[in-house]
């Protein structure tokens, strides 16, 4: 599966292989949003095998499209895009920073919050990294890490409707939206069909069992 930053930790021999495959897929939204895809990457996805092919079509589509995307991708093209589109000059076209998203009228609030949160966890921001916190990737490498710790369900749940599913579909919109992505438009609708299955699959736990899990 894309995006092993949990298959090779101490911590994967333990997960169930439901919960290792959704911690693969946060590691993977939060790589391709952090930098521009690169040889390696692409290849990578190219190469691999199915993925929800048990969720009534959305994830599986999606993850097709992704896959033929980078079949057909430059990478030197796919990092002009990027550029393009996260970066900018003076402003970006899209910004992949969820607080305005998340909170349009506060997004101060929904800063202070995550990083409290972050805080009370031990994940506070790592020295030399310069992106702010609410960033798409942040947000989905910390799921990533509450699926890798086994962090009771509740925890994980309350963290994705809090700080995650609220902003990154928002932004996958506008992603979507913009004239100027091209190869990032399969990116986000791969990202934004997984969240959906994520808020579905959070909606059917019994809260009873939820914060024993």
């Amino acid at each position: 599966m894309v995006g092993d930053t949990v298959a090779g930790s101490d911590a994967a021999g333990s997960l169930a292989a439901e919960d290792l495959a959704r911690a693969n897929f946060y590691g993977l939204i939060s790589r391709l949003y952090y930098a521009p895809a690169d040889p390696n990457l692409l290849a990578e996805i190219c190469s691999s095998g199915e993925a929800g092919e048990g969720d009534g079509g959305g994830l599986y589509a999606a993850w097709r499209g992704l896959q033929d995307a980078c079949r057909s991708a430059y990478p030197a093209i796919v990092r002009q895009e990027y550029d393009n589109l996260f970066v900018g000059v003076g402003r970006a076209a899209v910004t992949p920073y969820l607080s305005g998203y998340a909170e349009t009228l506060g997004p101060d609030r929904y800063l202070v919050r995550l990083r409290e949160q972050l805080t009370a966890w031990g994940r506070g921001r790592r020295e030399g990294v310069f992106e702010v916190e609410d960033h798409i990737s942040g947000v989905s490498d910390v799921m990533r890490w509450l699926i890798q710790e086994q962090r009771p369900l509740e925890q994980q749940r309350e963290f994705f409707e809090d700080f995650v599913y609220r902003g990154a579909i928002p932004f996958c919109a506008a992603v979507h939206k913009t004239p100027l992505a091209s190869f990032y438009k399969p990116v986000t609708a791969f990202a934004a069909s997984f969240f959906e299955l994520e808020k579905t699959a959070f909606e059917m736990v019994d809260p009873a069992q939820a914060g024993d899990t």
